[in-house]
């Protein structure tokens, strides 16, 4: 009977809601620091709230494997289990994992949470498999002024991350704002800049805004070509935005071609993340709950080429997860390629902060 209240069946009625050169490490003292939270009540932004910065100690227990029906199954879709982590940390101010990038070796991280908190750290491996979190340190996010974002202005929710270089772009689900970072002053002492969006973007939902950010690289690859025309632009996807046929509204940002595009929904999906892969694809990743189904996560690609003001997109899906499987509330994808030629996609989850939820740390290769 103890099974019935498992974990999985808590979840079926709750709503659950770099790639970049190697970051520099911040230089803080050593050891967490209780005054760098602001408490507040139960459930409200700021109980989990981070003033300044800390380095934290964050423990991982191993997921050997990621389908709980059939412990020995590694192939999903387009995917191949690699190995997972179960994060967690003393330091409140730990959870809410909502977006991370890595470097290119899959190892040096920037994730940020929902509560505008940055962290920051590595990736430890013991062969192919992550073995922990190293060197992790908490940062609040700054505004322009210099404090943090949470203290001055009430802005949380900070949902999304991209990177050009040694700038970030950091997006603000519930005023729908991105604030560009120069990291190049101070790292993530850095203060934020609010970066100018259409007046289009101001009217998305609340808690359903925007969700998802990737930088087209100016630079363009090879292998990049066909999405030439979006260079130098920030694409910014909303959660769950809806255009008049009801597809997730999307926006490009700057580039040689700004404007607006949609992403076709399909089966209740709503939009978590994106990664730009060197392929040329835009591989998003999306998120349902409902109360008969539960949740399920799902891959879906699309290709750069297609994207452009007024166009709907859409491609196939190469990846689909539910409650049988190892997952939680996925929010944050990314990719890398490692020295022997695979490409490593890392998802990871947020808590939400709750007892029931987990930070989940996942990697998988792939395959086609």
């Amino acid at each position: 009977m103890r099974s019935t209240f498992s974990r999985r069946h808590i979840l079926k009625g709750v709503a659950a809601g770099l790639s970049a050169a190697a970051l520099p490490r911040l230089a803080l003292a050593q050891g967490a620091n209780p005054s760098a939270l602001t408490p507040g009540p139960p459930g409200r932004p700021g109980r989990h709230r981070v003033d300044e910065p800390a380095s934290i100690e964050v423990n991982a227990r191993p997921l050997p494997s990621f389908d709980i029906r059939d412990r020995a199954k590694v192939r999903f879709g387009a995917l191949e289990y690699r190995s997972g982590l179960i994060l967690t940390s003393s330091f409140a101010g730990f959870g809410g994992l909502s977006a991370l990038r890595l470097d290119t070796r899959g190892e040096r991280f920037i994730a940020v949470s929902d509560q505008g908190t940055w962290f920051t750290g590595r990736i430890a491996y013991r062969g192919r498999e992550m073995a922990g979190l190293d060197d992790v340190e908490a940062a609040p996010l700054l505004g322009a002024d210099g404090r943090p974002i949470t203290a001055t202005r009430g802005w949380y929710d900070s949902e999304s991350l991209a990177l050009d270089g040694s700038t970030a772009y950091v997006g603000l689900e519930r005023v729908n704002q991105v604030l560009r970072f120069d990291f190049a002053k101070g790292f993530t002492r850095s203060r934020g800049e609010v970066v100018p969006l259409p007046p289009a973007a101001r009217k998305l939902p609340i808690n359903k805004g925007l969700e998802a950010l990737v930088f087209v690289p100016k630079v363009m690859p090879k292998d990049l070509a066909k999405g030439q025309a979006l260079a130098g632009t920030l694409i910014a996807m909303s959660e769950r935005g809806l255009d008049a046929s009801g597809n997730l509204i999307a926006f490009l940002v700057g580039g040689k071609t700004p404007g607006q595009f949609s992403v076709r929904r399909t089966e209740n999906f709503d939009i978590s993340d994106a990664v730009l892969m060197p392929s040329g694809d835009l591989l998003i990743l999306e998120r349902k709950f409902s109360w008969l189904g539960g949740v399920g996560i799902r891959i879906r690609r699309l290709a750069l080429s297609d994207i452009a003001p007024g166009a709907i997109v859409d491609g196939p899906a190469i990846f689909n997860a539910d409650l049988g499987n190892e997952i939680d509330n996925m929010e944050g994808i990314d990719a890398h390629v490692t020295a022997e030629g695979e490409t490593v996609l890392t998802m990871i989850s947020d808590d939400n902060f709750s007892l029931i939820q987990r930070n989940l740390l996942l990697q998988f290769t792939l395959v086609e």
